[in-house]
C-alpha cells in the first residue's frame, strides 16, 4: 500500500475507533421472558372467565417492561397475585356500601371542619353538572373511580368544596391493584409516564393500565433486601420498606428490653410530632451505640429509602442485639398492623394480607412454570 494510502487508512481508523469510545453504550442483555412469550404464559394462568385476557397481559407484560424490570415468573406472578387479591382483576372494582362509607366520611368531615351538617346537605342537594343533585351522584355511586369524580367536581364547583375537603379528595386508593394515588402522584416527579395522559394521574390510576403501571411500580421497583416475595407483598399494604424497618425495630427491642411494636413505621407521620416509640428507644440505646440524638434523628428519617440499612444506627443495633441473644436476627419481618379502612368490615392484618397474597403467588408460580397443555 502507498505510503500516503497507508497514513489515511490508519488516520480513518483511529477517527472510527474515538467515534466508537465516544458512542453510548452497547444494548443492554434482555433478561427474563420476552413479550411474546411472557403474555402467552399470563393469558394461560388468568383466572378462567377473566375478560380480555390478552389486554390484561399485555399491560402487565408493558407495565414492568416500562419499568425496566424482567419478566419472570416470579414478577409476573407477584403482580398477578396482587391484583387478584385486590380486585379479582377488575380494573375498578364496585365497592359494596360505598355511598353509605362515602356519607359517613363527609358526616366525619364536616365535624372535623365545624361545618353544620345541614349545611353540608344543603350544598350537596344542589344541581351538579350532569343535572343530578350531588347527594343523587353520591347515592349512585359503585366504585371508587365514579367517587373520586364526584369529589374532584365538588371540590373544583362549590366554594364549600373546598372548605370542605381543603382540596383533598378523600378517595384515597384505586385502581385493579387499589394503589395509593399519592404514591402514584408522588411516582411521576421521579420518573415520566409512559402514556399520554389525558387527565390527571388520580385519574390515570383508575385505568387498567395506570392501575397496573403504579402498582406494579410499587411493588416492585425499589432495591429492597428480601430473600422472600412475601415481604414485598407486605411492603405493598404497609408501605415500602416497612417489612426491614420492623425487622430493625424488632432488634432495637431485645438491644433495649423495651417495648418497640414491628409496625415499619420510624417516626410520626403526622408533622414534627413528639417522639415515638421506635425514637425513644434508640436514644435511650444512643449512647453505648457512641451515637448522638441528632444521629439517631438523622439515621430513622432514612426509613423511606434503601439506604438505612448502611446507616450506623442500623448496623451497631444489630450488632448490639445480636451480641445480647447470642443469635443472628433476621433483616425483613411482616410489620405488625391491623388494618383500618372504611372498606374493611372484619378484623384484618398485613400479616393476612401479605400471607393470602403469597399463597396466590405460590400457585402461580407452580401453574407458569408447567408445560403447557395441548
Amino acid at each position: 500500500m502507498p505510503r500516503a494510502a497507508h497514513a489515511a487508512s490508519c488516520t480513518a481508523a483511529f477517527a472510527l475507533l474515538l467515534a466508537g469510545c465516544a458512542a453510548p453504550g452497547g444494548i443492554t442483555e434482555p433478561s427474563g421472558m420476552g413479550p411474546t412469550e411472557a403474555r402467552e404464559a399470563l393469558v394461560r394462568v388468568l383466572p378462567p372467565g377473566t375478560p380480555d385476557r390478552s389486554g390484561w397481559a399485555a399491560d402487565v407484560y408493558a407495565a414492568l417492561a416500562t419499568l425496566e424490570l424482567p419478566a419472570t415468573p416470579q414478577n409476573l406472578c407477584a403482580v398477578l397475585a396482587v391484583t387478584e387479591q385486590e380486585s379479582g382483576f377488575r380494573a375498578d372494582p364496585a365497592v359494596p356500601g360505598l355511598a353509605a362509607i362515602a356519607w359517613k366520611e363527609i358526616d366525619r368531615r364536616a365535624e372535623s371542619a365545624g361545618v353544620p351538617k345541614m349545611a353540608v346537605r344543603a350544598a350537596l342537594a344542589l344541581p351538579s353538572p350532569d343535572g343530578r343533585s350531588w347527594g343523587e351522584r353520591i347515592d349512585a355511586a359503585k366504585t371508587e373511580r365514579q367517587l373520586s369524580e364526584i369529589f374532584d367536581d365538588f371540590i373544583g364547583m362549590v366554594p364549600l368544596g373546598k372548605t370542605f375537603f381543603a382540596s383533598r379528595n378523600p378517595v384515597r386508593t384505586g385502581g385493579p391493584m387499589q394503589v395509593s394515588i399519592a404514591f402514584a402522584e408522588a411516582y411521576v416527579q421521579t420518573r415520566p409516564y409512559p402514556y399520554a395522559l389525558p387527565d390527571s394521574v388520580r385519574r390515570e390510576v383508575f385505568t387498567r393500565r395506570g392501575g397496573l403501571y403504579f402498582g406494579t411500580a410499587h411493588l416492585l421497583a425499589y432495591d429492597a433486601p428480601y430473600d422472600k416475595f412475601l415481604y414485598r407483598f407486605a411492603d405493598f399494604n404497609a408501605g415500602q420498606y416497612a417489612s426491614r424497618n420492623a425487622a430493625f425495630q424488632n432488634a432495637l427491642g431485645v438491644a433495649t428490653g423495651l417495648p418497640v411494636t414491628p409496625d415499619g413505621d420510624l417516626l410520626p407521620r403526622a408533622g414534627p410530632a413528639p417522639r415515638g416509640e421506635t425514637e425513644r428507644a434508640a436514644v435511650a440505646l444512643a449512647a453505648r451505640l457512641g451515637l448522638s440524638e441528632a444521629a439517631v434523628r438523622r439515621d430513622l428519617q432514612r426509613g423511606g429509602d434503601s439506604g438505612f440499612e448502611k446507616t450506623a444506627l442500623h448496623e451497631r443495633v444489630f450488632a448490639y442485639a445480636e451480641q445480647l441473644d447470642k443469635r443472628k436476627l433476621p433483616r425483613a419481618a411482616v410489620p405488625r398492623i391491623d388494618l383500618q379502612s372504611p372498606k374493611i368490615t372484619r378484623k384484618l392484618s398485613t400479616e393476612w394480607f401479605a400471607q393470602r397474597v403469597d399463597e396466590r403467588h405460590r400457585r402461580c408460580l407452580a401453574r407458569i412454570t408447567a408445560p403447557p397443555e395441548h
